[in-house]
């Protein structure tokens, strides 16, 4: 385990995606809560076992809001404003959360029948122009852009000036970085621009529609911009960053991928254990302790920062018996922490499974010799991001 020169071990542990850092089975068994050093060079309690996992995402004396303030420790230098931390806080509070809800529903009208029709488009292309092909350049990343324009209501053509974004927005850096900024500007005058264009549907038209509306008159072009912004960013990134690696997770399991070609009514009960397997949460889930809180044998004290390992509490065998094993059905399938918890937990968890689902059912049904087309020591993994992602996934079929 690397460490500080003050001994505390450095965090994140590992950027690879396909392999559980070697750390993590230690933290579970001896030091459920450790203390360690971040990229900014600050302190905090790394928390690993489910158990307290699941208390700290719960307790609301560990505030994501708070994590955004100044002075306080920090996993890494801000890449976006700070009110925007609390994102789905802000929405609530602003009274745009049912708008938004209905936004992220996949059982919206039209909604499943584009994810399925846009999984099909992309592996057309990717089966007329043939293997070997880089699957995440050409159907993870298009497919998950697609969806989050589609959703917004915003030219399907705008999706690659928006995702070029986030290869700074997701970057996590000791020191700020002045092209975030640039970029946040850039993609709020845009999001403004969709608000006052006729020709915009979906979220961006009601919430274009709501400054009609006296009842919000206290909402300002940015702020209804922001929503737009951070939903096309964080749903994008993580929707494809958890297809991308729930396609490595099965290319390596090369008996369930098998198993779900043949069966694919288990594909459903695969997502669940693939979000359970999946390493794409690269870093810890960062929450400042308002107060002070007994967690385990630790006090963790008013003002520190707590980070939820996701990985430690999803391999954590008192709550997932054999959890390097894929178990479908298993009873507490739905137990993982995928999607957060408490006050924070994701909002478009619905939509997340099914645009998987799709995706799945797509490839495999398709492409059923799915393969890599290297071997895996040969991916490339990126570096200083909040996402665990290979830079290409070269496959065959």
């Amino acid at each position: 385990m690397a460490v500080d020169s003050d001994n505390l071990p450095r965090f994140p542990f590992d950027v690879r995606g396909d392999r559980l850092p070697a750390q993590v089975n230690g933290l579970l068994r001896d030091a459920p809560v450790v203390k360690v050093r971040t990229i900014a060079g600050d302190e905090a309690w790394l928390v690993s076992s489910y158990e307290l996992c699941k208390q700290v995402l719960e307790d609301k004396r560990f505030s994501l809001k708070d994590t955004s303030a100044p002075g306080v420790p920090r996993q890494y230098a801000l890449t976006i404003p700070p009110e925007v931390v609390n994102n789905m806080g802000n929405i609530t509070g602003a009274g745009l959360r049912r708008a938004v809800m209905k936004a992220l529903n996949p059982k919206s009208p039209g909604v499943e029948s584009w994810m399925t029709a846009r999984a099909h488009a992309l592996v057309d292309t990717l089966l007329a122009e043939g293997a070997p092909a880089d699957l995440r350049s050409e159907f993870t990343v298009p497919y998950s852009t697609g969806l989050h324009c589609h959703i917004l209501g915003i030219p399907q053509s705008d999706a690659a000036r928006l995702y070029r974004s986030l290869h700074i927005a997701f970057m996590n850096s000791a020191t700020p970085i002045v092209a975030a900024e640039l970029n946040w500007n850039r993609d709020i005058a845009y999001m403004i621009g969709r608000l006052d264009d006729p020709d915009t549907g979906g979220l961006m038209a009601e919430l274009a529609a709501l400054r009609d509306d006296p009842d919000y008159a206290h909402l300002t072009d940015a702020m209804l911009a922001t929503v737009g912004i951070t939903m096309f960013g964080a749903g994008t990134i993580s929707t494809m960053a958890f297809l991308t690696m729930a396609l490595v997770s099965l290319i390596q399991r090369p008996h369930f991928k098998t198993q779900l070609v043949s069966e694919p009514a288990l594909i459903p009960a695969a997502v669940d254990e693939l979000l359970r397997l999946n390493l794409s949460i690269g870093d810890g889930l960062p929450r400042l302790a308002t107060d002070d809180v007994q967690l385990g044998d630790v006090e963790v004290k008013k003002g520190e920062l707590v980070l939820v390992l996701v990985e430690g509490a999803h391999n954590d065998p008192s709550v997932f018996p054999d959890p390097d094993a894929v178990v479908l059905h298993r009873p507490n399938a739905a137990a993982h922490l995928a999607f957060g918890g408490g006050d924070h937990y994701c909002p478009a968890t619905a939509l997340a499974k099914r645009h998987a689902q799709i995706a799945l059912e797509v490839l495999l049904d398709r492409m059923p010799g799915l393969d890599l087309a290297v071997p895996i020591q040969q991916l490339v993994w990126r570096t200083g991001f909040m996402k665990r992602l290979p830079e290409r996934l070269p496959v065959i079929w």
